[in-house]
């Protein structure tokens, strides 16, 4: 019997749990009573050959009532029953956001390709050969990737030990590298059409995140206020609660919208993926300047505080959850107390002083 075949084994969790505790080899311990109970019923078989062996039936054999799908069909075939109550489980019981909820399915289902075994077989030397062989990728991605497994396997299969040793990577600190007035404006200079002007423009001028513009639709803008609702966060870090625009974004806004070709989307940008990986990649290449909606978020966070509005109402508008005591149970967050603020700064992009 060296020749091993993967076998998937429904068993209560109680049993499952407990064995682990005492240190159980469940697979051997599998295998050898397996060995025991078929020579077992071999001699009890032969011994009743010629007689009644109806009772040994109904207790050795028949149908196995525990049966149900494979959780793997073949070798290195995720199950999408699997992957979609995982991504039940973050959303219901973890009540992580449909975006988290999406990534963590998309890198387990990854993770998952590579095994050539029942997940529930997985160990740990599996989960570290495979962050070993992640190559090119940020500390960031790694750390999204370990996330999920994490909670893939140690809150959703209850198999923390194959998860536990590994640690998230250290991020070191790297000031930032702001881009500066004139390079915004150079950059500008070279955009093409309405579109790639008022996503530069809205960027710039509220500090959104870039999906967070993307998904916007007509009901989430108050033009008489200039103020923007975007309705995409509900996690436990990322808030949407309101920011606004300033006067070149609403000139921008306004040609635009003027501009626009009926679309069966609500959005109010509606764009394929390969549209969005491009955009303004013509301006990069006639200026030589990186410029990103990450950069230009980062721009207006510095820009604000340079104007003289404080951090707790800077991250108000990108939609970042007050850190402070103070911030968070003392501080007025009104639409009006942050359109006061707003128009008070007066933010610029443009105009060089």
């Amino acid at each position: 019997m060296s020749n091993k075949h993967n076998l998937v084994l429904y068993v209560d969790q109680e049993l499952v749990d407990k064995s682990r505790e005492m240190g159980f080899n469940l697979s051997k311990t599998f295998e050898n009573h397996l060995k025991q109970l078929l020579t077992q019923f071999s001699q009890v078989n032969s011994s009743n050959t010629n007689g009644n062996n109806e009772n040994v039936d109904n207790w050795w054999a028949g149908p196995d009532l525990n049966r149900r799908p494979s959780a793997r069909q073949a070798p290195g075939m995720p199950t999408e029953e699997l992957l979609t109550k995982f991504r039940e489980f973050l959303k219901v019981d973890l009540r992580r956001s449909d975006k988290t909820a999406y990534e963590h399915k998309y890198y387990i289902k990854k993770f998952l390709n590579t095994l050539t075994k029942p997940v529930e077989n997985a160990t740990i030397e599996d989960v570290r050969q495979y962050l070993k062989n992640l190559k090119d990728i940020s500390s960031a991605q790694y750390k999204n990737i370990l996330m999920a497994l994490k909670v893939f396997f140690r809150d959703f299969l209850k198999m923390p030990e194959v998860v536990s040793s590994f640690k998230f990577p250290h991020q070191v600190f790297k000031p930032k590298q702001i881009v500066s007035k004139e390079q915004l404006r150079r950059f500008y200079e070279c955009l093409e059409t309405p579109k790639e002007k008022t996503l530069f423009m809205l960027y710039a001028t509220t500090g959104l995140r870039r999906d967070e513009i993307l998904s916007l639709r007509l009901e989430d803008i108050d033009f008489s206020k200039c103020m923007i609702t975007p309705d995409n966060h509900k996690g436990e870090t990322k808030k949407s609660w309101v920011s606004f625009y300033n006067d070149e974004a609403e000139l921008a806004l306004k040609e635009y919208l003027a501009t626009k070709k009926h679309s069966r989307s609500q959005r109010l940008f509606p764009m394929q993926r390969d549209e969005v990986v491009e955009l303004w990649k013509s301006a990069r290449e006639k200026t030589g300047i990186d410029i990103t909606p990450q950069k230009l978020r980062q721009w207006f966070c510095s820009e604000m505080l340079r104007l003289g509005v404080s951090e707790t109402y800077v991250d108000a508008y990108c939609g970042r959850v007050p850190k402070s005591v103070l911030a968070r149970h003392y501080t007025d967050f009104s639409p009006k107390r942050l359109s006061d603020i707003y128009e008070k700064a007066n933010l610029d992009c443009l105009t060089i002083e």
